[in-house]
C-alpha cells in the first residue's frame, strides 16, 4: 500500500481570501478571491489605488479583523504549513510580530506616544522570549536600533517617538518589527511621507535586511517605482480583486491590463520633458459596496466597448496572459488585441 507524501506549500500561499465588512451603508466586499505565494527570500509587490484592497489583505494575515465584529474572513492562508484563517486567537498572537511582522504606515500612529521606542522594542521582543530579562532584551533593542542605522541608539533608546525625525521613526519601526527575525515581513507604504532621499535609505535598508535575515517581504505601495526597485514579483489590485499578477520584470516590460497601463502612465519619468504632463487613469475608483457590473474597471476602460457586452454583464477571470507564463491577467480583450493597443496606442505615451 502506497503512503500519500504530504502536500508541499509555499512557504506563504494564500487562497481565495475574501474580506467582508457589514456596514450600515451595506456590505463592503474588500477582498475577492485573492490567490497568490511566496517563498523565503523573495520580495512580492502589491499595488493598486487607495480603496483597492492591498491593506486589507495584509491586515487579514496578521489576523487584525478578528477585531472587528463587523468582519468576515473565508478563504486559507498558509503560513509555513500553518493555516491562519482557522487558528484560534492565541496562535495568531503567537506568531503576530514572531513568524509575522508588519511595518505601518505611520510610525508615529503606530507607535506608543508614551513609551519610550526602545522599552516598546524590549517588550515586542521579551513576548516573544519570555526567558529573557531585560538587560538582555535591551542589549537586543540597542543593537537592532543600530542595525537599522539609527545614530547613538544607546541614547536614542530613552527616546519617544516624537522626539525622531520621520526617516529615523521609519527605521525604529523596521527595527522593532525584526526584533524577532521574522520569516515575513508586511511593508504597508513604508516610504509614504518620506522625502525621496531617505525613502531610498529605506529600501535600501529594507533590501539588505532581507539578504541578511532570508525573509520573504510583501511591499504594498501606489508607487510603482518602489516595486521595480525591490519586487520579484508583482500583484496589481482593482476593486478589491487581483486584475494581473506575474513577475515583476515581465509587468513593468509587458503590461497586459489597460488599469496597469494607466498606472504606469501616471508616474513620473527621468527621460520625459519635465514640460510634459502626467497621465492620470481618469475616473475615481469604484465603491466596494456597489461595484460595476462585469468587469470592475469598465467605467474607466477606454478599451471596454471593444469586445462587445462582455466587459459590462461579465466578470473577467484571472488567467495566462496568452505569452509568458506565470502572467496573469483579468481582461475580457484577446491577447493579440491587448498587445496591439499596448505596442501601437499605450507604448508611444509611457
Amino acid at each position: 500500500m502506497s503512503i500519500s507524501s504530504p502536500i508541499q506549500r509555499p512557504f506563504l500561499e494564500v487562497k481565495d481570501l475574501n474580506v467582508r465588512f457589514q456596514t450600515d451603508d451595506g456590505l463592503v466586499q474588500a477582498v475577492t478571491g485573492s490567490t497568490f505565494s511566496l517563498e523565503k527570500g523573495r520580495t512580492l509587490g502589491i499595488v493598486g489605488e487607495s480603496g483597492s484592497g492591498k491593506s486589507v489583505t495584509s491586515l487579514a494575515m496578521l489576523g487584525l479583523h478578528r477585531t472587528r465584529m463587523n468582519a468576515k474572513v473565508t478563504g486559507e492562508i498558509w503560513l509555513d504549513d500553518q493555516e491562519l484563517v482557522t487558528a484560534t486567537d492565541e496562535q495568531v498572537r503567537l506568531l503576530r510580530g514572531g513568524k509575522i511582522a508588519m511595518i505601518f504606515q505611520d510610525p508615529l500612529s503606530a507607535m506608543h506616544p508614551y513609551f519610550t521606542v526602545g522599552s516598546q522594542i524590549v517588550e515586542a521582543y521579551r513576548i516573544h522570549h519570555p526567558g529573557v530579562n531585560k538587560k538582555v532584551a535591551r542589549e537586543r533593542a540597542i543593537e537592532m536600533l543600530a542595525r537599522v542605522g539609527i545614530p547613538q541608539p544607546e541614547r536614542r533608546f530613552n527616546d519617544y517617538a516624537h522626539q525622531f525625525s520621520g526617516g529615523m521613526r521609519q527605521r525604529a519601526m523596521i527595527a522593532m518589527a525584526l526584533v524577532n527575525d521574522p520569516a515575513l515581513l508586511i511593508a504597508d507604504e513604508p516610504t509614504t511621507a518620506l522625502d525621496v532621499t531617505v525613502q531610498a535609505q529605506i529600501l535600501d535598508l529594507i533590501r539588505d535586511l532581507q539578504e541578511e535575515f532570508g525573509s520573504a517581504v510583501i511591499m504594498i505601495t501606489h508607487d510603482l517605482g518602489v516595486v521595480a526597485e525591490l519586487a520579484d514579483d508583482v500583484l496589481v489590485m482593482y476593486g478589491g480583486k487581483i486584475i494581473e499578477k506575474g513577475p515583476a520584470l515581465d509587468v513593468f516590460k509587458n503590461p497586459q491590463h489597460p488599469y496597469t497601463w494607466g498606472l504606469l502612465g501616471s508616474m513620473p519619468r527621468l527621460d520625459r520633458d519635465v514640460r510634459d504632463r502626467l497621465t492620470p487613469v481618469k475616473g475615481s475608483p469604484p465603491s466596494l459596496i456597489n461595484l460595476p457590473n462585469g468587469c470592475a474597471f469598465n467605467p474607466r476602460c477606454p478599451y471596454a466597448g471593444r469586445n462587445g457586452d462582455r466587459s459590462f454583464t461579465e466578470v473577467p477571470m484571472l488567467r495566462d496572459d496568452g505569452h509568458s507564463a506565470g502572467h496573469l491577467v483579468a481582461c475580457h480583450l484577446p491577447a493579440e488585441d491587448r498587445r496591439k493597443i499596448f505596442q501601437e496606442e499605450v507604448l508611444p505615451n509611457l
